[in-house]
């Protein structure tokens, strides 16, 4: 077991060109479009989760803030998909790359937050100094609200690479420890087998969740904004 712990998360070349946006391209071909007047059932089932999840999403927002429905929609079709992707054996995660999160984060934050100063411009400047706060403390209040808000992108970025991270990293220790016990104690080793079956089923479920968390957040800064 001289595998590099961090090998995975090396992105990935052919001929030493980067073949990453390849990789982020590839999700689309999961969601195929389709001129049939009566769906299968995959693309029906596909249809029902985007209308469910856009329903429950866009329901706070005026007609200003529905607008940006189908950017959000494909955002955690693509963060879920490519979290999913990542799971498969000899696989690539590019939400694991701390740049390309902080690539989706920031122009969305930063539209969020010019939306808000175009359109609700005293609404938006009213955030950095609540009512009632006492002279004295303004200084200290504006820089610290100023801070929580720039600081907003790298919380989305940095929590979607922490738990996709993670829970590759488990996988990858447990899996190791797995196959270095079967030399020592099958028992000892099909208990660990069936602690990586269920960290697996775990890591499904987290990275549909983690997709919906980045959206749910982009909804609501959106929502404090629009």
């Amino acid at each position: 077991m001289n595998e590099n712990l961090f090998a995975s998360f090396i992105t990935p070349t052919m001929m030493g060109l980067p073949i990453v946006i390849l990789i982020i391209m590839f999700p689309t071909i999961l969601f195929p479009s389709t001129t049939r007047l009566i769906n299968n059932r995959v693309i029906a089932i596909q249809q029902w989760l985007i209308h469910l999840t856009s329903k429950q999403m866009m329901a706070i927002h005026n007609k200003k803030g529905q607008t940006w429905t189908l950017m959000l929609m494909s955002l955690i079709m693509f963060i879920g998909s490519t979290n999913l992707l990542g799971l498969l054996p000899h696989s690539f995660t590019p939400t694991t790359q701390l740049s390309m999160n902080l690539g989706m984060a920031i122009p969305l934050w930063a539209g969020t937050v010019i939306l808000g100063f175009r359109h609700k411009t005293k609404a938006s400047l009213a955030h950095f100094l609540p009512q009632g706060t006492p002279l004295p403390l303004i200084p200290m209040l504006v820089i610290i609200e100023t801070i929580s808000l720039f600081i907003q992108p790298m919380a989305l970025a940095v929590r979607l690479t922490a738990n996709i991270t993670a829970g590759h990293l488990l996988i990858h220790l447990i899996g190791g420890a797995t196959l270095a016990l079967m030399s020592i104690s099958m028992t000892t080793a099909l208990i660990t087998f069936i602690i990586l079956i269920l960290l697996t089923i775990l890591e499904f479920a987290v990275a549909l969740i983690q997709a919906y968390v980045f959206t749910l957040l982009v909804s609501l800064y959106l929502h404090d904004n629009a």
